[in-house]
């Protein structure tokens, strides 16, 4: 309500100025009109600079400065020129609006980049930081293993998450669904947990594409507009990403890779955990989330085992293990064990 009964005082104010002292040579009423007119194209100007985030408003008057600072050095030029009064008067005002004009769209456009952890991109070039930029999707924050990736050192340059992720966060977040609100409060943990880690470059982005409705088309928009990879563990994305010529990185690939070797005939330890699918089988689990099979095993279930490494499968999933117990419940070609036995005197 203070807003805008001051707004409505600029108004008048203005207005009652421009009646009295008649600007350009119009009086009386026209007068005050144009300065309403013109008090109200300045409310206009300030709603749009109040929508704006801090660093684009840094990023607008720094580059208005820059844009004046030029034009007076190029004016400095037109005033040599052999050109009459009035042509070289034009076109010094064409010059000092044109460059005002771009250096103010341009420094607000590029203010998202006056963040202290990458101001050194500003003089390096703008797009060698983005390329090395990780755009995150929704599913890798909720997944939450990008925290402990980027604390690892195996993500480099700047991890951007667009404003559309947040808001997809947030919704999952407030989900009447308890699982679904599980999930989104841990991503928003996950992002703020990087976000105080002083070694990433943790960076929110307010680039949207109102035309377009999915979040994942978005996030392939913005990738190719930065130039730079999406980072996700959703595998329709990854496919999707691959047709429009976008570079992903799949911490699920990486979980794979990064999985113990195993072969057939090696020994191992499991603890049987349930019945398998087939007769008298039963699975474990390794500590990474491998399925291990073992045939023979369903009266051992709840003890840990040592098995004989049968077969490895590779499936979408991951790895399969396969592996087996002679029917004493012991690994084949164990033979026996020397017990130590205590002596009593």
């Amino acid at each position: 309500m203070d807003l805008v009964l001051l707004r409505v005082l600029f108004v008048a104010l203005l207005s009652v100025v421009c009646y009295f002292l008649q600007p350009f040579g119009i009086p009386g009423w026209p007068g005050a009109a144009v300065g309403a007119l013109a008090a109200g194209a300045v409310i206009v100007f300030e709603l749009r600079v109040r929508a704006l985030s801090l660093r684009r408003l840094i990023g607008a008057v720094v580059g208005s400065v820059l844009g004046i600072f030029g034009a007076a050095l190029f004016c400095l030029v037109l005033r040599s020129a052999p050109l009459g009064g009035a042509t070289s008067a034009a076109l010094q005002i064409f010059v000092l609006l044109l460059m005002t004009y771009v250096g103010l769209l341009v420094g607000a456009n590029k203010g998202d980049l006056l963040n202290p952890a990458v101001l050194g991109t500003l003089f390096a070039g703008d797009k060698p930081g983005r390329r090395s930029a990780k755009v995150l999707d929704t599913s890798v924050i909720i997944d939450g293993r990008i925290a402990d990736i980027a604390e690892a050192g195996f993500i480099d340059g700047m991890m951007v998450v667009p404003e559309f992720v947040l808001r997809e966060l947030q919704v999952v977040a407030d989900s009447t669904d308890g699982s679904k609100r599980q999930r989104g409060r841990r991503g928003l943990d996950m992002l703020q947990r990087m976000q105080s880690n002083p070694v990433l470059q943790v960076q929110i982005v307010s680039d949207d594409f109102p035309s377009i409705r999915e979040v994942d088309l978005k996030l392939l928009e913005l990738a190719k507009k930065w130039e730079a990879k999406v980072v996700t563990n959703d595998f329709n994305l990854n496919k999707v990403a691959h047709l429009h010529h976008v570079q992903v990185l799949n911490i699920n690939d990486l979980a794979n890779a990064l999985k113990p070797v195993v072969l057939p005939g090696e020994r191992m330890t499991v603890l049987i955990l349930k019945e398998g699918k087939e007769y008298n089988q039963g699975v474990g689990y390794l500590d990474d989330g491998t399925m291990v099979v073992v045939d023979h095993a369903r009266k051992v279930i709840g003890r840990s085992v040592e098995i004989s490494v049968t077969s490895v499968l590779q499936t979408a999933s991951g790895k399969m293990i396969f592996g087996k117990l002679d029917e004493n419940g012991k690994s084949p070609d164990t033979g026996p064990r020397n017990v130590p036995i205590e002596m009593t005197r």
